[in-house]
C-alpha cells in the first residue's frame, strides 16, 4: 500500500501534465476530476476499518465537492491579481472553512449526492471569464520531479491524518486538494493566471465522475462487499467521466500548443 501511496499520484501527476501540455489546461483539469486519490484512500480505510466505516467516509467525500469547488474557484480569482504563495493560501483557507462547516453535517448519500450536483451546475459560472490564451510552456525536468515529489508528500500526510480522525473528517481528507494545489501552484508559477484558471475551471467540470464513484460506493459498500463495490463504483465513475466531456468547454482562445517563452 505505501508503494501505492508513492506512485499513484505522482504518476497520474506526469500524466496531467503531459496532457495539459498537448490538449491544454481544461483538459488537464477534466482529467483530474477523476478519484485517482480519493478513491485508493477511500479502498485503503475500507481494508482497515471495514466497510460500513468507508461507506459514511465515501458520503462525506461526496459532501466535499463543495469544498473542492470552492478551492478552485478562490484560487483562480485570487490569481488574477496575487502570486502562488498568496493564492494558495486563500483557496487552502475557502476548503477548510468549507469543509468545516461540511463536518457539521450527518454523512448523508442521497443529500451530499443532491448537494453535490447543484455546486457542480452553478460552478461553471464562478470562475473569472478568461480571453486571453493559455498557452503552455516547456518545463524542465527538475520542475516535472518537483510536482511529483510533492504529490507523494501530500498523499502520504493526508493519508496519514485520514487515519487518524474520525469517518466524516476522514471522507474530507480524502478529497483534500492534493492534485488541484500542486497542479495550481506549479501551473501558476509556469503559465500564468490565466491557464491555472482554465486548469481549475476544467477540474471541476470532471468532477462528476468523482460524484458518481463515491456516491455508488457509499450505497453500495455495506450490501456489496468491498471488492464488487469498488469494481462497480469505478465503473461507474469511468462513465459519467466520458458522458461529462459534453461539458468540458474550452475558453475562447484557449491553445495546446508549448512554448519555450
Amino acid at each position: 500500500m505505501l508503494l501505492l501511496k508513492l506512485f499513484l499520484v505522482p504518476l497520474f501527476l506526469l500524466l496531467l501534465t503531459l496532457a495539459g501540455r498537448r490538449w491544454g489546461p481544461s483538459v488537464a483539469g477534466w482529467l483530474a476530476g477523476l478519484p485517482v486519490v480519493a478513491g485508493p484512500i477511500l479502498l485503503f480505510l475500507s481494508l482497515e476499518h471495514g466497510a460500513g466505516f468507508a461507506a459514511d467516509a465515501a458520503a462525506a467525500a461526496l459532501s466535499a465537492v463543495v469544498a473542492s469547488v470552492s478551492f478552485s474557484v478562490a484560487y483562480s480569482h485570487a490569481a488574477q491579481r496575487w502570486g502562488w504563495r498568496v493564492s494558495l493560501a486563500l483557496a487552502l483557507i475557502a476548503w477548510g472553512v468549507a469543509a468545516l462547516c461540511l463536518s457539521f453535517i450527518p454523512p448523508s448519500a442521497t443529500t451530499s449526492l443532491a448537494v453535490s450536483l447543484l455546486v457542480l451546475a452553478i460552478a461553471p459560472r464562478l470562475f473569472p471569464h478568461m480571453d486571453e490564451s493559455s498557452i503552455a510552456r516547456v518545463f524542465s525536468v527538475g520542475e516535472l520531479g518537483g510536482r511529483m515529489v510533492a504529490g507523494a508528500l501530500l498523499t502520504l500526510a493526508v493519508t496519514f491524518a485520514a487515519n487518524l480522525v474520525g469517518s466524516t473528517w476522514s471522507g474530507l481528507l480524502a478529497v483534500f486538494p492534493l492534485l488541484g494545489s500542486v497542479l495550481a501552484v506549479f501551473s501558476h508559477r509556469a503559465n500564468g493566471p490565466a491557464f491555472v484558471a482554465h486548469l481549475l475551471r476544467g477540474m471541476a467540470a470532471g468532477l462528476y465522475s468523482f460524484v458518481a464513484f463515491c456516491f455508488a460506493l457509499s450505497v453500495s459498500l455495506p450490501e456489496a462487499g468491498i471488492a464488487l463495490a469498488f469494481a462497480a463504483s469505478g465503473l461507474i465513475g469511468v462513465a459519467v467521466q466520458l458522458l461529462s466531456k459534453r461539458r468540458l468547454r474550452r475558453a475562447p482562445g484557449e491553445l495546446a500548443t508549448t512554448t519555450s517563452g
